[in-house]
């Protein structure tokens, strides 16, 4: 297969472009906005779930005008596929004390709400300042338990999205898109 077939074949997966790239931008400067709006001075810790959220916590971390500091968890529920397994495994854990910093942890999507739900108690009980979530997505006609991120950049419908961090068996993350992906 040459080179321009491959990339036919890899852009016949992306049914629709659901969120753009200047839409994104915007809201990613109204999430910096909003946690600048709470912890002006304060000690904070952007956490990022890896590794859909790495895109947006690189961008919401140049958004953010207050000093932060960073941190990286991975935890999963899916593994090569398009459905979630409904177990969730935390792969990588935080190696700071989190008692003195007021956590937002930046997610890519809130599915099921599994996964959040899983880390915020984790996280709740190592006591920080304060624990708040920032999504880029929001999905909540799929929620199996009671979650709700503080802050939702955008809600969508029922469709399993690729893009800006967002994978599917590990393809698609570059794009600077959030796009639907086409089985």
């Amino acid at each position: 297969m040459t080179k321009e077939e491959k990339l036919q074949q890899f852009n016949a997966r992306i049914k629709e472009v659901l969120i753009t790239e200047e839409e994104i931008r915007a809201a990613i400067k109204k999430a910096g906005e909003y946690i600048d709006s709470l912890y002006d001075g304060q000690p904070i810790l952007l956490v990022s779930i890896l590794k859909g959220a790495f895109v947006f916590m690189a961008d919401v971390c140049r958004a953010v005008s207050v000093p932060s500091e960073v941190g990286f968890m991975c935890a999963k529920s899916y593994y090569e596929g398009t459905k979630s397994s409904g177990v969730v495994k935390i792969t990588m854990d935080l190696d700071r004390d989190i008692s003195g910093y007021h956590v937002v942890i930046l997610e890519d999507i809130i599915d099921t709400g599994r996964t959040l739900n899983d880390i915020a108690k984790v996280l709740k009980a190592r006591n920080p300042l304060s624990l708040r979530v920032v999504t880029l997505l929001d999905k909540p006609s799929r929620r199996v338990v009671d979650f709700k991120a503080d802050m939702s950049l955008f809600t969508i419908p029922d469709y399993f999205v690729i893009g800006y961090g967002l994978d599917c068996a590990e393809k698609y993350r570059g794009l600077p898109y959030v796009a639907v992906y086409e089985e």
